[in-house]
C-alpha cells in the first residue's frame, strides 16, 4: 500500500509525508478493514488545509537497490520560481521524468579507490587517484571524463552493461567528447540535469532548497553569508564543524538529514557533475519529457553547490558548468541508474 498526500484538493500530491503506520508498505495482505494512521505532526508540523486529500495505491512494492533511492516517474516544476538566479534558470517549466534510481550519498573516496583498483587491471588504465579528506568523505579532484569511465568500470565489475560508449565501444580511456550514453543500459551513470533537480527537490514543489525556503549550517555544509536573506544560519563563513585542519572542508557523506526521497547532501559538500552539456538558454526549448541537454557545448552541468560556495549555489534550481576536463577540491559526483532492478 502506497500513500500520497495533497493539500490542494488533489491538484498535486507533493506534501512530504512518510510517518505512516498500519496497513502501509509492502506485504499488506488482501482483505477488508485495513487501517492507516498518519502522524501529521511529524511531517507537516503546525500546518493545515481544508483541502487535504489522500491517494492510496494498492500495488507491488517498488524495487529495491542497495544504497539507492527509487525516484518515481512523474512531472515537476523545473527552474527558479523565485526569479533569483538569472535567465539560465528560467523559464520555470513542467518536466516529465521517467523513474530511476539515485545514489543516496555522493561517491566516497573508499568506493572510488575500490573500483579504480579493479579498473587498472581491466582496461581502465588512466583513472586518476583522486582525493578526499577521508575514506567516508566524497571523492573529488577528478574530471567529468574520469567519472563516466569510472561508472563504466563499476558497471563491468558488477556484471552490468556499461552506459557509456564511443563509436560503439565501451569508454575506458582517454578524454572524448564523442561519448554517448545508453540510457536503457543497466549500469551506473551520471544523472541528467532534470533527474538531478527532481531528485534534489525531494517531492517538494515551489521551494528554494530540498527541505524548504531557508538554509542553515544544520542542513548543509556550505559557506554562510548575510548577503542572502534566506541564509538564516546562526553561524557564518565555513561550516564550523568542518573548517578545522587542512582543506578541503568536506563533510562525511550522510552527515545531514535526507530529503523527501531519502537522499543526503544534495546541496553543499561538493558540486555534482551531471550528464548534460550546459546551455544557458536551453530551458526555453527543452523537451517536456526526459530532457538530456544540448547535443554539444564547451561545458558540462554541475549542480548543488559545495563547502566553499554560498547559499545561492545551494538552491535546487541553481545551475553551473565547467569544462569536462576540470577537476577541483569542491567537485564530486553521485550515481544514477535506470529503473531496472
Amino acid at each position: 500500500m502506497l500513500v500520497a498526500v495533497s493539500n490542494d484538493g488533489g491538484g498535486s500530491y507533493a506534501v512530504s509525508a512518510s510517518s505512516f503506520s498500519g496497513a502501509v508498505g509492502g506485504g499488506v495482505a488482501n482483505g477488508t478493514n485495513k487501517q492507516l494512521v498518519w502522524n501529521a505532526g511529524a511531517d507537516w508540523n503546525e500546518q493545515f488545509s481544508a483541502a487535504v486529500k489522500f491517494r492510496i495505491t494498492a500495488s507491488d512494492p517498488p524495487p529495491v537497490l542497495d544504497g539507492f533511492a527509487l525516484i518515481p516517474a512523474g512531472s515537476f516544476q523545473m527552474g527558479d520560481s523565485f526569479s533569483e538566479g538569472g535567465t539560465a534558470e528560467r523559464p520555470v517549466h513542467s518536466v516529465q521524468v521517467s523513474a530511476f534510481f539515485m545514489g543516496k550519498y555522493e561517491v566516497t573516496k573508499a568506493l572510488w579507490d575500490e573500483v579504480r583498483t579493479w579498473g587498472a587491471v581491466n582496461g581502465y588504465t588512466d583513472l586518476p587517484v583522486g582525493d578526499g579528506k577521508a575514506v567516508n568523505h566524497p571523492v573529488h579532484s577528478i574530471s567529468w571524463y574520469a567519472m563516466v569511465k569510472w561508472c563504466n568500470a563499476r558497471s563491468q565489475k558488477e556484471g552490468l552493461t556499461p552506459c557509456y560508449t564511443v563509436s560503439g565501444v565501451t569508454y575506458r580511456t582517454g578524454s572524448s567528447d564523442a561519448v554517448v550514453c545508453g540510457w536503457a543500459a543497466s549500469g551506473y551513470r551520471l544523472p541528467s540535469e532534470a533527474e538531478w533537480e527532481k531528485a534534489a527537490r525531494g517531492g517538494l514543489s515551489g521551494q528554494r532548497f530540498p527541505w524548504g525556503a531557508t538554509i542553515t549550517h544544520s542542513q548543509a555544509n556550505y559557506y554562510s553569508s548575510s548577503s542572502y536573506g534566506y541564509d538564516t544560519s546562526p553561524t557564518r563563513d565555513y561550516h564550523p564543524t568542518y573548517a578545522t585542519g587542512s582543506t578541503p572542508y568536506t563533510s562525511p557523506v550522510g552527515s545531514f538529514g535526507a530529503n523527501g526521497y531519502g537522499l543526503h547532501d544534495m546541496v553543499g559538500n561538493v558540486w555534482e557533475w551531471c550528464w548534460d552539456w550546459y546551455g544557458g538558454s536551453y530551458y526555453a526549448s527543452s523537451p517536456a519529457s526526459d530532457p538530456r541537454g544540448p547535443s554539444s557545448g564547451p561545458f558540462r552541468v554541475g549542480r548543488g553547490g559545495s563547502w566553499d560556495y554560498d547559499a545561492d549555489s545551494c538552491r535546487a534550481a541553481s545551475r553551473s558548468g565547467g569544462t569536462p576536463g576540470y577537476a577541483s577540491d569542491d567537485v564530486g559526483f553521485r550515481l544514477a541508474r535506470s529503473s531496472v532492478p
